[in-house]
């Protein structure tokens, strides 16, 4: 089951990339979307990479720490995402909510995981 989970979450992520690419690929050529459209396709694509290093950590501090950094990129995402919503930058906004709630509860997730590797690693450490 546990293979699954990561799976599924990788694909989470993969899938959220694409549809920050789509976000992306639909902001105005103009100075304020270029600037927003830089910052975003960093962001938002940078967890699915940093988790595919997670799944190889070295130590469980390693892993923490990748995991740390898909959590901090997600969140930088979801202010790009939520600066897009109320300037607005695009006119079809069906994916950037689309967007904004699995950005938010990939956020839960991570939270939750860091939390776990947490509990796990001073627990070892009794």
């Amino acid at each position: 089951m546990r293979s699954n989970y990561k799976y599924d979450l990788e694909e989470r992520l993969i899938e959220f990339s694409l549809l920050i690419i789509d976000i992306d690929e639909m902001l105005p050529n103009t100075r304020a979307g270029n600037h927003i459209a830089g910052q975003l396709i960093r962001s938002g694509t940078s967890p699915a990479f940093n988790y595919g290093e997670a799944q190889v950590a070295e130590s469980r501090n390693d892993f923490i720490h990748k995991m740390k950094i898909c959590l901090k990129e997600l969140k930088e995402s979801n202010v790009a995402l939520q600066i897009i919503k109320r300037k607005p930058l695009v006119t079809e906004f069906t994916k950037v909510d689309k967007c904004i709630a699995e950005c938010k509860e990939l956020i839960s997730i991570f939270v939750k995981s860091i939390e776990t590797a947490k509990k796990n690693k001073s627990s070892k450490n009794t």
